[in-house]
């Protein structure tokens, strides 16, 4: 038990009290009640007992750390006196009673019926689970299902089925019973492994499918989605981890029949014009935001690896490359055979400098990769080219042939490297666009043509903090609607980013003035950071909407802010006066973000989405996002991870010390919220 007091004594008399009635009691003392969530946590205690006359604190506060931590758990409050009133109250806030160290018979019978209580209930919870769990068992094996399951406790396997054995190849029904688990995965799937099963172990980890590579007993590897629930084993918490198994049905033999038609029979990606008919067949869809990008790999020095270990023998060396590739991939991503000994991708990402480092990661797998070819052995790097799709009349094949001709230019250069063309701000085509842009702008303004949509921020701690960031569309003259991609660079270019941003801050605070929403991240330009007249009119803009300044947050990018960085000190300093908060947006890819976060004053850091770009799998880049969380905490620097976008990246976040996270994994920003008024 927890015994919450400032004096010792009471601790040993509780403990002497209860040990004479008969329970062999372990009291653990506790005189700082800030220390109350994490000891419930740790310690998982059967009871707790505190003196919140002595301690000063207010029982409801208490209740509710507790009924967070431990919501079962019987809690006794000890006061000087005990009456009636004091007894009805403390019950009302979710306490079982209120006792008295005057009168220890009485502390005696009271702490036994409610330990008797609780583990009756407890052991009553357990057997319903269990045979819920054995029902479950029994349904699956009417059904004809094997799904593969393990029981976990504290990283060690204590069972095991037979469909688990089987899929590992082990025989013997106690043949893994007793192992770490993580000696049943390979070392990069690890990080997102740990982090899975201790937010799964504290109940925040709710139904995702996560990715892995698991190591057989025959030493191959085989990529499998596991899902991991709560669950008691003896009586003890424990993981319990389940591996659907493949139903062969009629249907599902006639889907492997059409994709053998489709896909290469040595990559298993798709042929070169099936490939190009998926692609076309995606492009027609449009995107709710961020970037499509070509990725175009082919490994450098071909007709050297083929002259090593043999024609025949380098189309086992495309499968294994394909395999690695396949790795970096994520559900949306299309890909196919291309030119022989090539691949191309289409990717979707958030933006650009994602694509990028996406591609950095692949060049950096493959090059650090070691290819086993029958009774041989090599290295072998590739080349990446890149080539953008815009959103606006989008032309298929010259990206296509733009991300070739980067990877041409990139062996060129040497090899093993990402190569991107590099579109220049000066071609005639942009200026010719930014002719039409500007009007289309301008008349925007005019008609108030502008929508905001909401993204959620969802908290790692599992509580729901009512946070959002809010983003710009733009409606053309038929009202449809119109990206940021495709009109803000030319706002920019033309000197209209500071009206728009006016119309974002001034939408948001109504959003704000009309919504539950705690905090509101609202991003501006540079134009508005130069803007000597913004103060004022915020001023003006809280003193009209009667919101607090508070709720809404003012972010940057860091590279602005690297930019001006007096500038943005200051201005940080004026919102904070008028109780704004700040935040820096796209963090930790400059030069010196460590610099920036003592120079600046701020309340978030948004870690940069470029980062979560394979940072499952990259111990690299999971110390860097670690180094930056352990920075900003120790500045009082709250935490967001930008583009979230699978299971295995939240996890390695969740272990790494992040408090909160956005991206399409979490919510895709579509929901309009409203329209706003023009302030």
């Amino acid at each position: 038990m927890i015994v919450m007091t400032k004096s010792q004594d009471h601790v040993e008399a509780i403990n002497s009290t209860l040990r004479k009635a008969g329970h062999p009691v372990h009291c653990t003392w506790l005189p700082d009640a800030r220390d109350l969530g994490d000891a419930l946590t740790q310690i998982n205690p059967e009871m707790l007992i505190a003196f919140i006359e002595e301690l000063g604190i207010d029982l409801g506060a208490l209740m509710k750390v507790k009924q967070a931590s431990a919501p079962g758990m019987p809690v006794l409050i000890m006061r000087e006196q005990v009456d009636e009133a004091a007894i009805a109250e403390a019950m009302r806030l979710g306490a079982q009673d209120v006792v008295t160290l005057g009168n220890r018979s009485r502390l005696q019978s009271v702490a036994t019926r409610e330990l008797r209580a609780y583990r009756l209930e407890r052991a009553l919870s357990t057997t319903l689970s269990s045979a819920r769990e054995y029902r479950e068992q029994l349904q699956n094996f009417l059904e004809g299902s094997a799904d593969a399951i393990t029981h976990v406790q504290e990283g060690i396997i204590v069972d095991a089925n037979r469909a688990w054995l089987e899929l590992f190849g082990y025989p013997g029904d106690d043949a893994l019973t007793g192992m770490p688990l993580m000696d049943l995965f390979e070392q990069e799937t690890h990080p997102a492994l740990k982090g899975a099963l201790v937010a799964c172990l504290q109940g925040k980890w709710s139904g995702h499918g996560l990715r892995v590579q698991a190591l057989l007993s025959d030493g191959s590897s085989l990529a499998l989605e596991l899902l991991l629930t709560k669950a008691d084993y003896e009586n003890e918490p424990a993981i319990r981890i389940a591996i659907s198994a493949m139903h062969k049905k009629d249907h599902d033999l006639e889907v492997q029949l059409a994709d053998a038609v489709k896909n290469d029979a040595s990559t298993r990606f798709l042929q070169q014009r099936y490939l190009i008919a998926a692609v076309r067949e995606r492009c027609a869809l449009g995107m709710k935001g961020g970037v499509r990008q070509f990725a175009h790999i082919k490994p450098d020095r071909f007709i050297e690896i083929q002259n090593a270990i043999g024609v025949l023998a380098s189309e086992d060396f495309m499968a294994q490359l394909a395999e690695l590739l396949r790795t970096q991939l994520t559900p949306t991503d299309v890909c196919g055979r291309f030119g022989g000994n090539g691949f191309l991708i289409l990717l979707e990402r958030g933006t650009a400098r994602d694509v990028e480092t996406w591609a950095e990661n692949v060049v950096k797998r493959v090059n650090d990769h070691m290819f086993a070819i029958e009774d041989k052995t090599l290295s072998a790097t590739v080349t990446v080219g890149l080539g953008l799709l815009p959103s606006t009349n989008p032309d298929v094949g010259a990206a296509i042939t733009d991300a070739v001709n980067a990877t041409r230019r990139g062996r060129e250069l040497g090899g093993n490297q990402m190569y991107a063309v590099d579109k220049s701000d000066t071609d005639t085509r942009v200026q010719a666009y930014d002719k039409i842009w500007v009007k289309h702008i301008k008349s925007a303004l005019m008609e108030n043509r502008f929508r905001l949509v909401q993204q959620p921020v969802a908290s790692l701690l599992g509580e729901d903090k009512g946070m959002f960031d809010v983003l710009v569309r733009m409606l053309d003259e038929q009202g449809n609607e119109v990206l940021p991609a495709e009109f803000i660079a030319a706002a920019e270019r033309n000197d209209l980013m500071k009206n728009i941003d006016r119309w974002v801050i001034g939408a948001s605070m109504s959003f704000a003035a009309n919504r539950k929403a705690t905090c509101i991240f609202v991003r501006i330009s540079k134009d508005t950071v130069l803007d000597k007249t913004l103060l004022a009119w915020l001023d003006t803009q809280l003193k009209s909407l009667k919101i607090e300044a508070k709720r809404i947050c003012i972010q940057v990018t860091e590279d602005l802010a690297n930019q001006y960085v007096r500038q943005t000190k200051e201005l940080a300093e004026n919102l904070r006066k008028l109780g704004f908060r700040f935040a820096l947006e796209h963090f930790g890819t400059g030069r010196d973000p460590l610099k920036l976060l003592a120079d600046l004053d701020m309340n978030f850091i948004k870690v940069d989405g470029s980062l979560m770009q394979g940072l499952s799998t990259n111990q690299i880049q999971q110390q860097r996002v670690k180094g930056l969380v352990e920075a900003a905490k120790r500045r009082g620097i709250e935490t967001v991870a930008e583009r979230v976008e699978d299971a295995n990246t939240m996890a390695v976040l969740w272990q790494l010390g992040i408090e909160f996270i956005q991206g399409y994994f979490v919510n895709a920003p579509e929901d309009v919220t409203m329209s706003g008024d023009r302030h």
